[in-house]
């Protein structure tokens, strides 16, 4: 079943009000912000909706946390990344889908090639990356490079990584509905 742009922001509007992990702002948020970052950074429309549809498939899970339980950390990977692409196939461009679908292994694969990326990950995101794999292999780096859109999923990434800070200011989810709209296939 593929999901509509009104279904999109109906499921954003109410089933990402909860917390993002252990985080400290929401999913919608942290989505906002990712989009708002990635739009700041004069990125192509489709990757900005890329940014903010990146955890659509948390919200999409049959096994989400029950918001008791946002606290606790994972036992194991959920595969949010692939998730979604069922429900947006129809709806969205490989511009924005790929990215959606690589922003997990671009975590794994700059683990690799920036010494201090690792560092830098909230501790919610390193549990994660030993649960998705942990950090890329030489192979594994040279594979993920020769993909067509590895450099706006590392791009999308970096935002991913910035965009928790508690009431940041951005636009609001109607700016970027009519984004999608722009970028939808016809």
């Amino acid at each position: 079943m593929s999901l509509t742009i009104p279904q999109i922001v109906e499921l954003l509007g109410s089933r990402a009000t909860t917390w993002y992990g252990q985080e400290a702002v929401s999913q919608l948020e942290h989505a906002l912000q990712c989009a708002h970052l990635a739009e700041r950074a004069n990125e192509s429309p489709e990757t900005v909706v890329a940014a903010l549809l990146h955890d659509l498939g948390h919200m999409l899970s049959a096994e989400r946390t029950p918001v008791a339980d946002q606290d606790a950390l994972p036992a194991k990977d959920d595969l949010h990344q692939f998730a979604a692409l069922p429900f947006l196939r129809s709806l969205f461009p490989d511009a924005v889908l790929e990215p959606i679908k690589l922003h997990v292994d671009a975590k794994r694969y700059l683990c690799a090639v920036d010494a201090g990326y690792w560092a830098d990950l909230s501790p919610a995101s390193k549990h994660s990356l030993e649960l998705q794999g942990g950090r890329y292999d030489d192979a594994q780096v040279r594979g993920f490079e020769d993909l067509t859109f590895y450099a706006e999923a590392v791009r999308l990434r970096r935002y991913d990584d910035l965009a928790k800070v508690p009431g940041q200011v951005t636009p609001p989810l109607s700016h970027y509905a009519a984004l999608m709209g722009q970028v939808a296939l016809a």
